[in-house]
């Protein structure tokens, strides 16, 4: 095995590697954060009264939302508060998420940890200290959690409008096997209703009859399963249907089952999935 060696850039001085590009760098491959599977939801996002969000990303299954904001050299206090405020803002605005403020800079000194874990019982935040190296032309990104979260409370059941995409779009999010799965799901649901379509919105593929959404069980496709969420009311009998089935049972979470289907599942238990899905819809005010 080869080994190489790195150096270690100052943006705060570079010339031309400044903080657009550090910004660009994270909305193009989220996954750098080490914050999961994000999608993101948008760039320099407009605050009333008071300036532009760096980066907005949404949880790929979850109901939860990271407030990025990016600092360049020391963290200070003026910038701390801009997180905050801008957490504070979008949280208000949007209440059906869960809110997570993520500060990111390259040196977060143990002064302003002190003051940031001061407000971590009260506002979830996350501190991310980032290193810049260098290997010839090549730059790379580190992020390091230097401070994690704490939880908060109960969601809201509000929604907002879904950002509608294709099924090229779930296809690269997931892949064509998984895709062919949320397809045979589709087809359970038209037992129920034939009127009913997939929807491709950029966080989870919904229902719509004539173009207006019904989203009783919405689908995610992932690259080995599909995240399956179905609108039911929580009851023993069908905590108990899904646990003598085997089903992998994420949470119950706003009113919805959360579930992990694989292609055996969908093939082996369909007649039980039906049943979930015949529940969905009638406790959604439906008629079958």
């Amino acid at each position: 095995m080869n080994t190489t060696t790195f150096e270690t850039i100052n943006l705060k001085q570079h010339p031309t590697l400044n903080e657009k590009w550090v910004q660009e760098q994270i909305a193009a491959n989220p996954q750098l954060l080490g914050l999961g599977d994000l999608i993101l939801k948008d760039k320099e996002r407009r605050q009333p009264t008071a300036g532009r969000l760096d980066l907005l990303f949404q949880d790929a299954e979850a109901l939860r939302r990271y407030e990025v904001e990016i600092q360049l050299g020391q963290t200070d206090p003026t910038h701390i508060i801009r997180t905050i405020e801008y957490w504070d803002i979008e949280r208000k605005r949007y209440r059906q998420y869960e809110h997570i403020a993520v500060l990111v800079a390259e040196d977060i000194t143990s002064r302003f940890l002190n003051v940031i874990g001061l407000f971590n019982g009260a506002i979830p935040m996350i501190a991310l200290q980032m290193t810049a190296l260098k290997n010839g032309d090549a730059v790379g990104l580190i992020f390091t959690k230097v401070l994690d979260q704490t939880q908060i409370g109960q969601i809201d059941d509000d929604e907002e409008s879904a950002e509608v995409t294709d099924r090229a779009y779930w296809e690269q999010r997931g892949n064509k096997k998984t895709m062919a799965d949320v397809d045979a799901l589709h087809q359970l649901v038209k037992q129920i209703d034939d009127t009913l379509e997939l929807k491709f919105n950029k966080f989870y593929i919904g229902l719509a009859r004539d173009g207006i959404a019904d989203n009783f069980v919405t689908f995610r496709a992932r690259k080995k399963n599909v995240l399956v969420e179905a609108r039911i009311p929580r009851a023993d009998v069908i905590d108990a249907m899904i646990d003598e089935q085997e089903i992998s049972y994420l949470e119950y979470r706003e009113n919805r089952y959360r579930l992990l289907l694989t292609h055996e599942d969908i093939t082996a238990k369909s007649e039980v999935i039906l049943d979930l899905f015949r529940k969905a819809y009638t406790g959604s005010g439906a008629t079958p």
